[in-house]
């Protein structure tokens, strides 16, 4: 039976012995009651839909529909629900993007356990938390000109259908095992990735791969 003013949380993150190292940290606090894990950022909105947490831990890089991506989405599906990213890339363009999307707060997997527990007390009590180890990169980014960031690319003009093609293309999904994931026509994903090319002025397969990898929406 959970205590009064128990916090719901629920663990976005594709490795199961992160995964389970993030329960274990929490669960040493009866205050924190984690509700629920998703493997992919599809999977992150559905437990989001269904369980309105009030806290979700959100890795940016997993397989199938990118962290980025699934921010959005949950911020939509469940308003109250506030966001930790939880992450290793600790470049401006991320931190900033994940912000604009949403995020209430980033963190770096790197953390201590001490770091973490702040992170996602400050998160859930209303306040914006930033990583130390990025916390003045940021802030000289801003003091730089770049409170109103903006990131005028080919990348950032894809919809987010044809970055749903372009992360599953990178991470080896054939045509029909793509077109069953999204529920499209085979058709309707070699158009997807026909336009990719184009769009991207990319040729072949593996110099999609490179790009994807380069962005963040797949590790290598």
């Amino acid at each position: 039976m959970m205590q009064e003013n128990t916090y719901r949380i629920v663990i976005a993150e594709d490795h199961t012995i992160l995964r389970d190292g993030l329960k274990a940290m929490l669960a040493a606090y009866p205050d924190f009651k984690v509700v629920g894990e998703a493997t992919d950022g599809r999977e992150a909105v559905r437990r989001a839909e269904e369980l309105k947490p009030d806290l979700m831990m959100l890795d940016l890089s997993m397989p199938r529909s990118s962290g980025l991506e699934a921010l959005k989405e949950i911020r939509r599906v469940s308003e109250g629900t506030r966001v930790l990213v939880l992450t290793a890339h600790k470049t401006e363009d991320y931190v900033f993007k994940a912000l604009q999307a949403g995020a209430h707060g980033y963190a770096l997997k790197d953390s201590t356990a001490a770091e973490l527990i702040s992170a996602v007390r400050c998160v859930l009590g209303g306040e914006r938390y930033l990583s130390p180890a990025i916390a003045t990169t940021v802030v000289a980014g801003y003091l730089n000109g770049k409170e109103t960031p903006t990131y005028q690319s080919a990348f950032d003009d894809l919809s987010t259908r044809e970055r749903e093609v372009l992360k599953l293309v990178a991470e080896g999904y054939k045509t029909r095992e793509i077109a069953e994931y999204l529920c499209i026509s085979p058709k309707t994903v070699e158009k997807h990735r026909a336009n990719l090319m184009e769009q991207l002025d990319l040729h072949s397969v593996s110099a999609l791969t490179t790009f994807a990898i380069e962005k963040g929406l797949v590790t290598n």
